[in-house]
């Protein structure tokens, strides 16, 4: 069965972890694409220039399938993927977490780096609003003006979200349902005479 609802983060938040002089900054972003990762990287970068790290794990799409980690010059294993564990621990999606280090001088060992990482990434995850979303199909019926009413009377019974619509001689109009719900939804309008619905995509 397609789970059909997802949990992500509402917006930026930031964690702190020390240990013998080196901090640990963490901040966790809500993002969409491998785009905006790219650009939420290099605004860290830029915002933390002096620091000696800057370590990230994201996870991508209401199916989990996109995700990666980096250590950025720390010892193999021992950065990103506590950071990633940190998203998988609360089943996150749609987030990315950057965790800067500015090094103090003392080495804290393999061990000692996967504790800060992680407990940096969890104090942000800690201040941050986590919310579910449910995963919708978007989808466009063609029809001609007389059958308006048939059509807005399945809108109005199953409170679809309507996305566009375009009420000239000939008649479109876009909307959400929720993912579980399309194939029902879909059935639903072909039965009907004189009405053409085709798959937009899912958001």
């Amino acid at each position: 069965m397609f789970e059909d609802v997802y949990l992500s983060i509402d917006s930026r938040s930031e964690g702190q972890y020390k240990a013998k002089g080196s901090k640990f900054i963490a901040i966790a972003f809500p993002v969409k694409t491998e785009a905006e990762v790219k650009a939420k990287l290099q605004e860290v970068r830029k915002s933390y220039h002096d620091a000696r790290h800057h370590c990230y794990a994201y996870r991508l799409g209401f199916d989990k399938s996109a995700y990666r980690f980096n250590d950025d010059g720390e010892p193999s294993g021992t950065a990103g993927r506590p950071i990633f564990g940190q998203i998988q621990s609360k089943d996150l999606t749609n987030i990315l977490i950057i965790v800067v280090r500015y090094f103090g001088g003392t080495k804290l060992g393999v061990s000692g780096l996967i504790t800060a990482y992680k407990t940096a990434a969890h104090e942000a995850l800690e201040e941050s609003s986590i919310r579910s979303h449910t995963v919708n199909d978007v989808y466009e019926v063609s029809f001609e003006y007389p059958l308006m009413n048939e059509v807005m009377r399945i809108v109005k019974d199953e409170q679809l979200i309507v996305t566009n619509q375009d009420f000239q001689i000939s008649c479109k109009l876009s909307f959400k349902v929720r993912k579980k719900e399309s194939n029902r939804l879909y059935d639903k309008f072909k039965k009907l005479h004189g009405i053409k619905i085709r798959y937009l995509k899912t958001v």
